[in-house]
């Protein structure tokens, strides 16, 4: 099969469109054809390599993947070939307490198939469990596919199961222009919330507001600490959802409301960073970690994309081919959703 694939660290030009091994499935496998793949992050830091972690190489990214079965493994009784199909990108062991009891994102074996140890999506097939093998909503392209799993199940996670999202809170979504946060922004509304876009742009706010955003700071023109007190009239935010880092989390525990919750998931712009400490136990506030989401919350939002409750959201699609291409678009941060390889 070709498969885009990366022999050594280092930038978007150590991606190679090559021939690859096609996958053998066992028998509780399934093998998909690979219709197409959105980029997360994760790409970009399996890529780079990370301290500490050792992937073996060469790797083929991509957890995001749409397709169909082209075959199943001896012991498979609910999926057939030709099905249309998306792939949930969480692997557990499926026996531990923390599976069993549904919390299987906390598996202590968890992994992200196109993550540090499993091969993904950049390629004409890949092979996954059974379990993580969901039907394609009616009616949708496998580009609109594709671009759903990890964001959503992760920004449903922050705000559902961590931040508790109610009707009427100010949920204050940072990046909002991002494949986690156009999520985050969707969802947010869905559970009654006023949501706040900041995004670095006013053209990404635009798109923020259509997606149902209230309000939105451009922190690359605007006072983000002030912008936010004034659009909560002082009280600050009931909730952020965070996944910058840096410089930028250091600003917004202040912002935070009594009794407020930040939550994140991610520090594209910078992984250390201080907190005053004196905010957190005079306003009760809480700061929670995210990482993906339980399997079955897939299952609740489809049905929400079902009901066009939630919409995917596709930037930009390219050949499988122009992967490096595409991994740059994500590194200039020039886009709104997610940008999306076409098998």
């Amino acid at each position: 099969m070709k498969a885009v694939r990366f022999h050594e660290h280092g930038g978007p030009e150590v991606l190679r469109y090559e021939d690859a091994p096609d996958p053998t499935i066992a028998p509780h496998e399934v093998l998909v054809k690979v219709k197409a793949c959105a980029l997360n992050h994760l790409d970009l830091w399996c890529r780079k390599g990370m301290l500490g972690i050792t992937i073996p190489l060469p790797h083929i990214c991509g957890s995001d993947i749409a397709g169909e079965v082209a075959a199943v493994g001896s012991i498979v009784t609910r999926i057939t070939p030709g099905q249309r199909v998306v792939v949930s990108p969480g692997v557990s062991c499926g026996q531990c307490v923390h599976c069993l009891s549904g919390h299987d994102n906390l598996c202590h074996s968890y992994q992200i198939i196109g993550g540090y140890r499993i091969d993904g999506g950049y390629a004409e097939y890949v092979k996954v469990p059974e379990v993580n093998i969901l039907l394609m909503p009616e009616g949708m392209s496998f580009e609109a596919a594709a671009a759903f799993p990890l964001t959503f199940l992760t920004a449903w996670n922050m705000l559902v199961n961590l931040a508790h999202v109610k009707r009427g809170d100010e949920v204050l979504v940072m990046g909002a222009g991002s494949g986690v946060g156009s999520a985050a922004i969707q969802i947010a509304k869905l559970l009654g919330a006023h949501v706040i876009a900041a995004a670095g742009g006013d053209e990404k706010l635009d798109k923020a507001r259509a997606l149902g955003a209230d309000d939105g700071i451009n922190y690359a023109g605007q006072d983000l600490v002030a912008e936010v007190r004034r659009l909560t009239a002082k009280r600050g935010a009931d909730v952020i959802f965070e996944h910058v880092g840096g410089a930028v989390f250091e600003k917004l525990i202040p912002v935070l409301a009594t009794g407020g919750r930040l939550v994140t998931c991610g520090a594209t712009a910078g992984h250390l960073a201080q907190t005053d400490i004196r905010y957190l136990f005079m306003r009760q506030a809480s700061i929670m970690g995210g990482f993906m989401g339980p399997k079955a919350d897939l299952l609740q939002i489809v049905r929400e994309i079902e009901r066009g409750t939630l919409k995917p959201v596709v930037d930009r699609v390219f050949p499988l081919k122009d992967a490096s291409e595409a991994q740059r678009a994500m590194e200039d941060r020039k886009l709104f959703g997610k940008l999306v390889l076409v098998v």
